[in-house]
């Protein structure tokens, strides 16, 4: 599998767990405040498998699990077989996807590949390909969170809060679509310098909060994450 970054050691990426995160090259959006532009344009650095796998295997009993990040994990070719060598080490696996690829989410979980998900929802349905930069099947995102909801696998769903691009309407059509989620994260945005549009703002704390709350009508459990 394509491997452009890992980050060896991280205990933000997946609950309160030590995890090793792993990161793919390549996306098929282009959201404007995306803080891995080197990664979604398919840059950075090339790490080989092997490597990763030496670490991992190295690491055992010190680390909790493994995360899969990118750019778009679902768009490697090989995301399953290297799921399963992780696997044979005895990690437990998260994976950070855009939701466009629901197939592939779908047979990971049916091969009992991935324990728990973390899909970005980028705006409400009707402002989704403006907020992730291409135009967008809809129909596949909305499969996938369905499926999440449905499936009984660990999942969170979270949005990068950005300023002209989320509003309290926005916040309500999402609550509406995905009634009855559990567990659902409103990320602060940064701006690290390396984004794929420049000038971006964070939406303020106090906002984020009226966003929280107002979701929180809808969804089990939602937290304001960075602020």
């Amino acid at each position: 599998m394509k491997i452009s970054g890992i980050e060896k050691f991280s205990m933000v990426d997946y609950g309160e767990k030590i995890v090793c995160t792993v990161f793919t090259p390549g996306c098929n959006f282009r959201c404007p405040f995306c803080h891995n532009a080197a990664l979604v344009l398919g840059g950075g650095e090339e790490i080989q498998e092997n490597e990763v796998m030496a670490y991992l295997k190295k690491r055992r009993g010190l680390l909790d699990a493994v995360c899969i990040s990118g750019g778009e994990p679902t768009l490697q070719k090989d995301l399953a077989e290297f799921c399963h060598k992780v696997k044979s080490l005895g990690y437990p696996i998260k994976l950070d996807t855009n939701g466009s690829f629901p197939d592939v989410v779908k047979k990971l979980y049916q091969e009992k590949l991935i324990d728990y998900v973390a899909m970005d929802i980028k705006n409400s349905l009707s402002k989704y390909s403006v907020t992730a930069g291409v135009l967008t099947e809809i129909s596949a995102v909305a499969e996938t969170a369905a499926f999440l909801m449905s499936s009984g696998i660990g999942y969170e769903f979270r949005t990068t809060l950005v300023n002209g691009y989320h509003t309290m309407a926005d916040i309500w059509e999402i609550g509406n679509w995905l009634s009855g989620a559990k567990r659902y994260f409103l990320q602060k945005f940064t701006d690290k310098g390396s984004c794929l549009q420049e000038g971006l703002t964070e939406i303020p704390k106090d906002k984020a909060e009226e966003f929280r709350r107002l979701l929180a009508c809808y969804v089990e459990q939602v937290e304001l994450r960075g602020y």
